[in-house]
């Protein structure tokens, strides 16, 4: 009889941290479950994240701009750290402006019902003069996984858009480890340790569930495949030899 895991066990949690411990399991099943399970985590589950920016007064990605400490590539990299918890469907478009000689983190985008913030305090560029103005559109979406630009080099952007790889996977991090675990008289059991991290807009008890059903929605197509029906073969009854005349 194939031995089942008990209830998935929650053993350490810490905002949108945890860790997860799954057992026992048949001798072998260890990396069976948890290798999917990771790679459904990292690449499947729906996410939020930046697509597309425009910096006033910025023409291309190569740019620099005046008053401003860091160049358009290293704003560019700081807008993708940015993460959010987008409630419709989208694309929502949101607006940062601010003037002054200041720091401007993901604190001073203009958000609105549509979308969350997660990590405010998410640096973005410095102003170093009074007199800079510091403007910027994001365009926000949804999608699976990590899609560079490359993907959407057919989309037509308006002059002065930029676009940006977008890494919608709102899971961080996932590490596992697999132990031998005793079972009556057998000590080659597994049990499966899972520390996963998200970005704060999916609970880490969440995302595990999700990707479960995932595999389980695969594996139920799988398990649908036709069994042709086998009939019944009737013995066939070999002839009697002659036999021979003297």
């Amino acid at each position: 009889m194939i031995q089942l895991p008990e209830q998935v066990k929650v053993i350490a949690k810490n905002a949108n941290w945890a860790t997860f411990e799954i057992g026992p399991l048949m001798p072998g099943y260890g990396a069976t479950i948890a290798n999917p399970l990771r790679r459904a985590l990292l690449s499947s589950l729906e996410g939020s994240a930046v697509t597309s920016i425009k910096i006033g007064k910025v023409d291309h990605e190569f740019s620099s701009i005046p008053g401003v400490l860091e160049d358009v590539i290293q704003i560019i990299l700081n807008v993708k750290k940015i993460r959010f918890n987008l409630h419709g469907d989208g694309p929502v478009k949101l607006h940062l402006e601010v003037k002054g000689e200041k720091t401007v983190s993901a604190r001073d985008i203009k958000a609105n019902a549509d979308v969350e913030v997660i990590n405010a305090d998410q640096h973005i560029a410095t102003l170093t003069d009074k007199k800079t103005e510091f403007s910027m559109e994001l365009d926000i979406e949804k999608g699976i996984g990590y899609v560079p630009v490359e993907q959407r080099a057919k989309e037509k952007l308006a002059i002065g858009v930029i676009a940006i790889d977008a890494a919608f996977s709102p899971v961080q991090v996932v590490n596992f480890k697999i132990e031998d675990v005793r079972v009556g008289h057998r000590i080659d059991f597994n049990k499966i340790t899972m520390e996963l991290e998200t970005d704060g807009s999916l609970q880490p008890e969440a995302a595990m569930k999700k990707a479960a059903e995932i595999l389980i929605d695969h594996f139920r197509v799988v398990s649908e495949v036709a069994v042709p029906e086998v009939k019944e073969v009737k013995e066939k009854k070999e002839p009697k030899a002659k036999k021979k005349s003297k």
